[in-house]
């Protein structure tokens, strides 16, 4: 007698690290979005906002950054591009932080390099989460 064994998801991605990952890139996003408010209008409270975005977007990828170690020490976990995925997540964090850097002076002082260094963040955090959505695993139903 054959037993089977349904998975309720797929093992392409832990649920709780697809989640830190969609964050990270939202809360990346909307601090470009915060940047370009504020080259627009010089309303300091825009660097304020992105600073915070940024912050918080450390955050989730430093704990993105956890599940992918952890995904590369499990070999039934491991996935062909998961080291790739695992340095696009690591350049992205730090880009991030010294985006980080960049908001913590004066708001006049991190125009316009902030805000590039922000369009850079999401785009590689765009490129991270596709590839990270997108890494087959071994042993998993994709």
């Amino acid at each position: 007698m054959a037993v089977i064994v349904e998975r309720r998801y797929s093992e392409a991605i832990h649920p709780l690290h697809a989640v830190l990952l969609a964050g990270a890139l939202s809360l990346f996003l909307a601090a470009a979005l915060s940047d370009l408010a504020y080259a627009r209008t010089h309303e300091i409270q825009w660097t304020n906002f992105a600073a915070w975005l940024i912050a918080g977007g450390l955050v989730f990828t430093s704990i993105a950054l956890i599940f992918v170690i952890v995904d590369l020490c499990r070999a039934h976990r491991r996935a062909r591009g998961i080291v790739l995925y695992g340095i696009l997540l690591l350049a992205m964090w730090v880009v991030a932080f010294f985006n980080a850097l960049m908001h913590a002076r004066d708001a006049w002082a991190a125009m316009p390099d902030g805000l590039v260094m922000s369009v850079v963040t999401v785009v590689i955090a765009c490129v991270a989460t596709w590839l990270g959505f997108h890494a087959a695993r071994i042993g998993g139903t994709r």
